[in-house]
């Protein structure tokens, strides 16, 4: 009996043993039971913009930016002083949000955006700027026409309506570009102010390739000129390069032979100046025609004014003209009696007039006096490329 009742009291105790190993917190896990675990919360996205708060004096050129470390950009809203929003497009990424609108001058504008982490949670960034007062907006002009077709030795003029500092010179030629479709190689060149102010000029290597498309892009608005002078207006142009027709005039053979891509098509008797003075040569060197009259008034003092003469066409700015002249006939082929302009009969300078393009080149030879800078406006061919390429602000 004694052997019993101790057998019971120990299955008990056994028992009892196993109903506190299965209340502890340690031990085995109950068959079927399963566990869990807490994800820790992501970090916030930290948000940034540029400029950032309370710049003052932000130049209109300036892209507005905002970008997210650890996010996503969901929202932006990006307004000038009046409301209007400025448009603005995301990176690839989502990470990034650059505006596309233009800024104006003297405008405070306001950003309020918000990006988002990787459990959705936001992070809200709020910032406003102003940009430049300007003293001076300056204008840029450019003398081809858009559309237009020019000779294969035309330069591209960039005219400002003011002066550009020195020091924002290689600033102001980063933001012009030239395209070809065709190889031409070329270099923008700084010449000195003409009347109006500052002036660039884009010349090629040798001449234009024939039937090449060109277009030229100058993101000048809101480049800084120096003296709180700024780009008022960006500029595009497009144009084409006509046929190849170079005029050669010899001053001591008395002739002036015209070629059409390559192929001599006429050749002109001509009388050239006489060089009894130094204002009486025909320059040597690469001309340019510029402009053309059926009729022009054409003055000299001390030697004429007012004379009346035929088909003109300009080939410099100091007074160098081919034009039709009858009271030279006799001289034509044969001496050099002229002023300085290249005189051809009535018939013959009609004819070449037909022809004569904007950017052809006129290549004189002969004469003890050069094209140079004292010759007016169009002097890019008398410079050598090298002496060319020295008047570039990035060279």
């Amino acid at each position: 009996m004694v052997a019993t009742g101790t057998r019971v009291k120990a299955g008990l105790v056994i028992a009892a043993a196993l109903v506190l190993a299965g209340c502890s917190g340690g031990g085995l896990t109950p068959i079927g039971a399963t566990t869990t675990s807490s994800k820790p919360a992501a970090p916030a996205a930290k948000l940034t913009g540029a400029p950032v708060d309370g710049t003052k004096g932000v130049t209109v050129n300036t892209p507005v930016t905002l970008t997210a470390d650890g996010g996503t950009i969901k929202d932006v809203a990006l307004v000038d002083g009046a409301g209007k929003a400025v448009a603005g497009k995301p990176g690839a990424d989502g990470k990034t949000w650059s505006s596309t609108g233009q800024l104006d001058f003297g405008q405070t504008y306001t950003y309020d955006a918000k990006a988002l982490n990787a459990d959705g949670k936001p992070t809200n960034l709020h910032g406003s700027f102003s940009t430049v007062a300007p003293g001076t907006l300056v204008r840029g002009m450019l003398n081809i026409d858009d559309g237009g077709e020019v000779g294969v030795a035309a330069p591209i003029v960039l005219q400002f309506s003011g002066h550009i500092d020195d020091k924002a010179r290689a600033a102001v030629e980063k933001a012009l570009s030239v395209q070809s479709d065709q190889p031409n190689t070329g270099s923008w060149g700084w010449l000195p102010d003409s009347d109006q102010g500052s002036r660039i000029h884009y010349r090629t290597k040798e001449y234009w390739a024939p039937g090449s498309k060109i277009n030229v892009t100058a993101n000048l608005y809101g480049v800084s000129y120096g003296g709180n002078a700024y780009g008022k207006a960006d500029l595009t142009l497009a144009f084409t390069i006509g046929r190849s027709q170079i005029v050669r005039a010899d001053v001591n053979t008395h002739k002036m032979t015209v070629l059409r891509d390559g192929k001599e098509v006429a050749t002109y008797d001509a009388s050239m100046g006489s060089g009894a003075s130094q204002d009486r040569v025909t320059r040597s060197g690469t001309h340019v025609v510029t402009e053309k009259w059926q009729d022009k008034d054409m003055s000299n003092p001390p030697y004429y004014e007012h004379a009346h003469e035929r088909w003109a066409v300009r080939i410099s700015n100091n007074g160098e003209f081919i034009h039709a002249n009858p009271n030279t006939v006799g001289d034509q082929g044969n001496s050099n009696v002229t002023h300085g302009c290249i005189n051809l009969s009535t018939a013959d300078a009609q004819a070449y007039f037909g022809t004569a393009m904007y950017g052809d080149p006129v290549e004189v030879t002969g004469s003890d006096v050069a094209l140079s800078s004292a010759d007016g406006d169009l002097y890019d061919w008398a410079m050598g490329w090298d002496q060319w390429q020295a008047l570039s602000a990035l060279r």
